[in-house]
Formats: structure tokens, C-alpha cells, sequence
């Protein structure tokens, strides 16, 4: 396992090993989990080499306190990657190394998938994205892209950001990890008490249900319902939940049969904001 900080070494380095092998990317901030995890081990499945990115990005938390508080574990994300594949290639960049001394984002145009959901609750968070996203891609140049659907906006807003900037990568989405009572696996998972961690199985078993009464009920219904069981929950406050089509991610007016849909929802646990979805059909 070989740990990089600079782009200069990371790409003399893939310059002198690839050849004609396959590369894969896994791009992360650390912090690492078993969903990260599953990532990586489907990356290394699929390719001859892989690279892990572990960077913080500033320019995608609108809240600066969440930057502040977000954890910086490498020496246990090494130790999780090594567990997976000791030939794993791990980039660690200052964020000097990747914005120089101009940390800002690039301004995008995803045609409107930005705006709904996050987009509506966390100003300029998927410029951010897409400005880290596009640097690493240029920087490392990978066949394959993996990415967790957890964030599932943010995947197709990476689809979005490859179409527009005519990227020559596959980007890669990978099934949700879930914890032993289905809470979404995050980083941010950590924060949560015990008794609530074990409690946020609420989440979870609330989109299942969700997921059932779709067959039969609207998606304004549904949104409604979900609401109300959340406002009969005092351990967690409903930030949005909502039903959209996967590939625009428009609210549903009405079903169609030919289209794909998911529930989306944010919630905050005390201060900790917990986002998950599910596929309905």
C-alpha cells in the first residue's frame, strides 16, 4: 500500500505501473466505514489498479462548523484499505496541494438537478462537488469512477458533471450499505449517542414502509404520511422527504409506468444530519 500527498508523484507514479491495466477511483473524505469499503472492494474486483482518494473538501460544506467537525482518521482509513488490498494506491492531498491558495468552486450548470433536495438546504454544496469531483478525475484519470448511492443526487450530478465536461470515465454507483438496524452507513453515524443510533432505525423503516404503500397510494400521500409519522417522533426532525423520478429528480406528479422512482429524505438527530433514500420500483 503506498501513500501519496502530491498530484506530481501520484501521476509519475501511475505513469510508470499502468501500461495498458485497467484503473479504477474511489474518492473519499476519510473517515472511512464499510460502505466505503464496499466501494473499494468492487473497484478492486474491476481493475488491475486501484487509487483511494482520502480529502476533506472545503469548497462543499456550506456550514463551516460541519467542516470543523468532520473527522480526519488516515491512519485508520490505512489500516481499513489494507484490510481490503494491500496494492491499493492511497492520494491524500493537503487542500493547498489541490486549490493552491484560491479555495473556491467552479459554478455549474447540472440543468436543474442541483436545485431540488440538497440543493434547496446546502447553498453552492454541489459546485463544490462537482469542482472536487472534475480535479480528481483530471488528476488521476481513471476507466471507472465508484460512487455509494447513499448520495444519490450527488451521483447523478457526477453523471451530469462527466456529460458536460466530456470525461472519458465510467462512473460506478454502488448499493447502499446499511448498518445491523438499516441506518444508512455514514460517517457522520459516529456522532449519534448510542440509545439514538440505535433509535435511527426510524429512518429506515420508514422508507420501507414508504416503499410498500407506493404500489397503491400518490407520491403527495405518501410525502404526507411520512411527515406525519416524523412529527409523532420528538428524537428526530424531518428536514424534507420527497418522491421524484431517479433520472431528473422531479417531484412526482403523477406515476408513469416506464419510470424509475425514489424517496428521499433528510433528517436531523440533534445536530447531526442523516440523509438516506430508497428505490421504489
Amino acid at each position: 500500500m503506498l501513500l501519496i500527498e502530491t498530484k506530481n508523484e501520484l501521476s509519475s507514479h501511475l505513469s510508470s505501473i499502468l501500461g495498458n491495466k485497467l484503473l479504477g477511483l474511489v474518492p473519499t473524505m476519510g473517515a472511512l466505514h464499510e460502505g466505503h469499503a464496499s466501494l473499494i472492494k468492487k473497484a478492486v474486483s474491476e481493475n488491475d489498479v486501484v487509487v483511494v482518494t482520502i480529502f476533506v473538501n472545503p469548497t462543499q460544506f456550506d456550514n463551516k462548523e460541519d467542516l470543523k467537525k468532520y473527522p480526519k482518521t488516515l491512519e485508520a482509513d490505512q489500516q481499513l484499505i489494507h484490510g481490503v488490498s494491500r496494492a491499493i494506491i492511497i492520494f491524500a492531498p493537503s487542500v493547498e496541494e489541490i486549490y493552491r491558495n484560491d479555495v473556491q468552486s467552479k459554478s455549474y450548470d447540472f440543468g436543474g438537478l442541483e436545485n431540488v433536495m440538497e440543493g434547496a438546504f446546502r447553498d453552492e454544496h454541489f459546485d463544490g462537488v462537482g469542482t472536487i469531483v472534475s480535479s480528481l478525475l483530471k488528476i488521476v484519470r481513471p476507466r471507472r469512477a465508484y460512487f455509494g448511492e447513499k448520495d444519490f443526487q450527488q451521483l447523478q450530478i457526477i453523471r451530469k458533471l462527466v456529460e458536460i465536461e466530456n470525461l472519458d470515465v465510467t462512473i460506478v454507483g454502488c448499493p447502499i450499505v446499511r448498518e445491523a438496524n438499516g441506518l444508512a452507513m455514514s460517517s457522520r453515524n459516529e456522532r449519534l449517542p448510542k440509545a439514538l443510533r440505535q433509535k435511527a432505525s426510524f429512518i429506515y423503516d420508514t422508507l420501507l414502509a414508504a416503499k410498500e404503500k407506493f404500489g397503491t397510494k400518490s407520491a403527495n400521500t405518501i410525502e404526507d404520511w411520512v411527515t406525519k409519522q416524523f412529527d409523532k417522533h420528538p428524537a428526530f426532525k424531518l428536514e424534507y422527504i420527497s418522491i421524484t423520478d431517479v433520472e431528473r429528480l422531479l417531484p412526482v406528479r403523477k406515476k408513469q409506468q416506464n419510470k424509475k422512482y425514489r424517496a428521499f429524505i433528510a433528517v436531523y438527530a440533534n445536530e447531526v444530519r442523516l440523509i438516506d433514500n430508497i428505490a421504489l420500483n
